[in-house]
């Protein structure tokens, strides 16, 4: 949209007749009378081009307005410079009581779709008429709700949308890693299939005895027993392999070094072929452990594929839970499911730094019964905060619980669910402490995070009935967060 020079002009300090009948058709005035109209004296009358701005997203406009005639547009900007259209505003709308009440700057940047005319009230007589004008205060503390909800509803959904948009490239490259090892695999399986069917017609034609094929059987069954031997550390793991190798090398076991880490991996050990080498001749020994190798090694390649295809589908429904969570009326939210959904979409901030991360996740939670929206957003936030706060391989403590509080003497005990997150960064300043739950209160530049302030996390949990607090100093900060498992 481009930025043209505003040609706003009073047009009259007093109401005109014309001006008067116009406001018949204002909803919120329909209930004052010609003489009431006059608590609208001393009001300007603004004339704006189309284009025009009246006022831009951040700005304070400390005016009420009365569109008289022609059309606006309401227009959201991201903090990556993108316009989103909002909606458009009609004749007969009255608008702006939400920064004057409220005390904020302009959410949105208010522009005009066509020539029009507009009523502007400034503060003075803004009171005036919310003191003199029961009906008229009620209307418009009505509208105030009313667009207040929407906002946070819009602003919950744009700000959802952001932190997933902040996070595409780390979540395609979570996508990438198991998707290019299960590609790896598979090409290795296919190179053990034909290996093994190569193995296998060799197999075919020698006369096998009894008690050789006793002993394939003896080394498959060893090789697909399901109690595998625990992993060794990495020195014990090279010393193995490096005998192993040895050995064959001297039992002339054709590619030795590519069959002991293989057959390391199931216990085999030199003892173990030396009993199975006195069944064979030379060359069919080799063979034979080759072929043993190619199915073990087949065997390890699908768990990597299934695991691989397991990362994938979890990656896919913890995306798909952090978009849908608090879509419609009434939800069931599982509290360590939806904290464990928000870890799988930062992960990758986590492996950047090298963060430990510390989780202890209680059992048998009860879920959240909530029509409350943005849970996830929650998580989202404090994460955020805590990965942005910690130094490199930095630590983050995670913790959830279930707490019977008494919040009334002639209350049922409730039932919360709690959450903490603490991190080992450098704390809050004393000075800030007060302020951090203040709106749009942030101390990161803009497009740094994921756009949430902490004052939006402390309206998520109070529209959830819970609360929030935290303990700050340097090298420790930790948030509660406490949740009502019921709340309608």
């Amino acid at each position: 949209m481009p930025t043209l020079t505003p040609t706003i002009n009073p047009a009259a300090s007093t109401l005109s007749p014309d001006t008067i009948a116009r406001l018949g058709s204002v909803s919120i005035l329909t209930s004052l009378d010609e003489t009431s109209l006059h608590y609208l004296d001393g009001a300007t009358e603004l004339h704006l081009a189309a284009e025009t701005v009246l006022v831009r997203q951040g700005e304070t406009a400390r005016f009420f307005w009365i569109l008289l005639s022609g059309s606006l547009r309401m227009a959201n900007n991201s903090s990556d410079g993108h316009e989103s259209m909002i909606y458009t505003m009609h004749e007969g709308t009255a608008f702006g009581e939400v920064p004057l009440l409220a005390n904020i700057p302009s959410a949105m940047t208010v522009s005009a779709a066509a020539d029009c005319s507009i009523l502007q009230l400034d503060e003075e007589h803004f009171w005036s008429l919310m003191t003199h004008c029961p009906r008229v205060r009620e209307a418009i503390l009505g509208n105030m709700a009313m667009r207040l909800a929407k906002m946070q509803a819009v602003t919950f959904q744009q700000e959802k949308m952001a932190s997933l948009g902040t996070l595409a490239a780390g979540l395609m490259h979570e996508l990438n890693n198991p998707g290019s090892a299960a590609q790896r695999a598979a090409s290795r399986l296919r190179d053990n299939v034909l290996r093994m069917h190569a193995l296998t017609a060799k197999f075919t034609k020698t006369d096998m005895k009894h008690e050789q094929k006793q002993c394939m059987f003896a080394l498959q069954e060893r090789a697909l027993s399901a109690s595998l031997p625990a992993p060794l550390n990495s020195i014990e793991q090279a010393d193995a392999e490096d005998a192993l190798t040895t050995w064959m090398d001297e039992a002339h076991v054709e590619d030795a070094w590519k069959l002991a880490s293989t057959l390391v991996s199931i216990g085999l050990t030199e003892q173990d072929l030396e009993v199975a080498r006195d069944s064979f001749p030379s060359e069919m020994f080799s063979d034979t452990l080759n072929w043993l190798e190619a199915l073990v090694s087949s065997m390890q390649l699908v768990g990597i594929v299934e695991e691989s295809i397991s990362r994938v589908t979890d990656l896919v429904h913890a995306v798909k839970s952090y978009a849908y969570e608090g879509i419609g009326e009434k939800q069931t939210i599982d509290l360590n499911a939806s904290i464990h959904a928000t870890l799988v979409i930062l992960s990758h901030k986590f492996r950047e730094k090298q963060i430990k991360l510390e989780k202890s996740f209680a059992p048998n939670l009860a879920c959240l019964q909530t029509k409350c929206q943005g849970v996830n957003q929650i998580w989202t936030n404090l994460l955020d905060n805590a990965i942005d706060a910690v130094p490199q391989s930095g630590t983050i403590g995670i913790r959830t619980w279930s707490e019977t509080i008494n919040t009334s003497a002639h209350a049922e005990p409730r039932t919360f669910l709690c959450a903490m997150f603490r991190d080992n960064g450098p704390g809050i300043p004393p000075e800030l402490q007060s302020r951090i739950f203040d709106p749009f209160f942030t101390t990161k530049p803009v497009g740094v995070g994921t756009g949430l302030g902490l004052g939006i996390v402390f309206r998520i949990v109070e529209q959830c009935g819970g609360t929030i607090r935290f303990t700050s100093s340097p090298g420790e900060t930790e948030f509660v967060v406490h949740l009502p498992v019921t709340n309608s």
